[in-house]
């Protein structure tokens, strides 16, 4: 095998269709761009869709931020939600963190405040520390004999 006998894969070249090259071609005259027009001049407007309304002016416009009045509500916190019926599973006297709750595979994500919430029954006496509380949790943790704090 020599240099000379290098061939290129089949189809792995095509040859180029030549255009303007007279009426025999098939593509001489025109040049496939047809009759007048913005698109056998090659000049249309970016975001044209051919007469019918555009993307842009279909879609409604963003308030807020352009000063043409509209309300901006400040970004709400996420908050990982947890039960009383989940808490009644730690022994008298523990103190519960989210630390501790992430351990125990309550929460997923540590970022998250945690939110502690009146549903089910709480029987042991514990110190619950987290962001918020609901009224409900928080009397019944205290009718149990425990305390709430508010990090």
């Amino acid at each position: 095998m020599n240099l000379s006998e290098l061939k290129p894969n089949e189809g792995a070249r095509k040859v180029p269709k030549r255009i303007g090259r007279g009426p025999g071609s098939g593509t001489g005259k025109t040049s496939g761009g047809g009759h007048k027009g913005d698109k056998a001049r090659g000049n249309t407007k970016p975001g044209f869709e051919g007469g019918q309304t555009p993307l842009h002016r279909r879609l409604p416009q963003r308030r807020g931020l352009t000063g043409k009045g509209g309300f901006n509500a400040p970004p709400k916190t996420p908050f990982a939600v947890v039960n009383l019926s989940a808490l009644d599973r730690f022994e008298d006297g523990t103190i519960v963190t989210p630390d501790l709750l992430h351990s125990v595979g309550l929460l997923g994500d540590l970022k998250d405040a945690v939110k502690i919430l009146g549903n089910g029954e709480i029987t042991k006496k514990l110190t619950v520390r987290a962001a918020q509380f609901s009224k409900s949790a928080q009397e019944k943790i205290t009718a149990a004999g425990g305390t709430t704090e508010t990090l």
